[in-house]
């Protein structure tokens, strides 16, 4: 039996990786561009955020904004215990960072690709570059007629279709001329541009926890913030953008946003603790004394906003004055206008409906024999490895359904 996979990403190698363990069966795995796994390269940093420390379906599940229920049910077949096995089984060790990403004790993405590709190696799957599927033919007595952007033709008993993510949904259309439903797809994890706003001086400096909410929206977010020369980046705002990837599109990206500086007290507990403050050191100076363990240059631009003389000392501090700190260190407000995005570690939020896909071994419900996997699919998670971790999961269930002889 021959099967076709279009998309040489994570996804792609995975799924033709257990297709090829079935015997008996013939996998090639189709590239558009030059490179394969171009994606695993560049994440983490160059390091591959291979997956993340959590081993519970239901707890994993909540880590995407889009797929929560379909991947819970996923992750009962194929979850992160059992991608830490698939790498280790092939000398590939993994560790776990502080806040649950795991990466190879390498450091080095390479090795994970070095992996895939011997694994496939191994099995004698076939790798075809830049071959570009620009159409795809049910057959009548099944199968499907593969026609490349050259203008070759290849017929496949089966398909599994990996090619990521589309920014535009034109790049879809090919799908939903298969009668396939397609969610719209929009950017999602990305970093607010703040023009002209002065906080852009303090590029390079992060804060390991505050809060960032959409003003006039349900939307916010916890963690590690990361002041950039464009605005505001980092796991809070990344989190932020996976959770309102169709509202923030909607509102063109123009909108404003509170961040708390001080997330571990609220607002009568925080007086409480200036009011203790004040009384201890009184005669220092605002300026010198920060009592919120922030990071010096921030605690400065924030005193600069509130238009707090330099000289002034915490006995100094009028009513007035004290609630306009209070207010800034729990909401902070600024304006975003615009969005970015990084090519190499794009993820959408939108592709080809759950609603059309048998969750068991990630098969079309009206398409027999064409099946799906990775980011092509409406499912994206939050950044720490839960993208990956999708990867492995539908690569696996589609790869070993694709690969089976016996119809389920």
């Amino acid at each position: 039996m021959k099967v076709a996979i279009i998309g040489g990403g994570a996804a792609g190698f995975f799924a033709g990786i257990h297709a090829a363990y079935q015997e008996g069966t013939q996998v090639t795995i189709f590239e558009k561009s030059s490179q394969l796994l171009a994606k695993v390269k560049v994440s983490g940093g160059g390091r591959c955020n291979v997956t993340h420390a959590c081993f519970q379906a239901s707890a994993l599940s909540k880590h995407y904004p889009r797929g929560e229920k379909f991947l819970k049910k996923a992750f009962g077949h194929f979850m992160t215990k059992d991608t830490i096995k698939f790498f280790e089984d092939r000398g590939v060790e993994l560790k776990t960072e502080e806040d649950g990403r795991m990466f190879p004790t390498t450091d080095d993405s390479q090795t994970i690709i070095n992996c895939l590709m011997a694994e496939a190696k191994k099995l004698g799957v076939m790798i075809r570059h830049k071959y570009e599927v620009t159409k795809l033919t049910p057959q009548e007595g099944g199968g499907y007629q593969l026609q490349f952007k050259a203008g070759e033709e290849a017929y496949f008993d089966r398909v599994i279709i990996t090619t990521g993510g589309s920014p535009k949904i034109t790049g879809l259309q090919w799908l939903k001329n298969l009668g396939l439903a397609v969610e719209s797809p929009v950017p999602s994890l990305f970093t607010f541009n703040m023009p002209g706003d002065p906080i852009r001086g303090l590029m390079g400096l992060s804060v390991p926890q505050a809060r960032v909410k959409v003003i006039g929206s349900k939307l916010a977010a916890e963690g590690p913030l990361l002041i950039t020369h464009w605005g505001m980046s980092g796991p809070a705002v990344l989190r932020l953008s996976a959770w309102g990837a169709r509202e923030l599109s909607d509102r063109q990206y123009h909108f404003q946003v509170a961040v708390s500086w001080v997330t571990d007290r609220k607002e009568e507990e925080l007086r409480t603790y200036i009011q203790q403050v004040k009384q201890e050191m009184g005669n220092r100076k605002v300026v010198n004394k920060n009592p919120f363990q922030l990071p010096s240059r921030l605690w400065n631009h924030l005193l600069e906003k509130i238009e707090l003389d330099a000289e002034a000392r915490w006995n100094d501090l009028s009513k007035k004055s004290l609630n306009r700190l209070i207010n800034t260190l729990l909401a902070d407000e600024y304006e975003v206008k615009g969005k970015t995005t990084f090519k190499e570690e794009f993820v959408t939020c939108g592709g080809v409906s759950l609603q059309e896909i048998n969750v068991k071994r990630m098969e079309s419900k009206q398409l027999p024999g064409l099946f799906f996997a990775g980011e092509v699919l409406d499912i994206d998670g939050i950044t720490g490895g839960f993208n990956f971790q999708a990867a492995w999961t539908t690569g696996y269930l589609a790869g070993t359904a694709a690969g089976a002889f016996n119809e389920e």
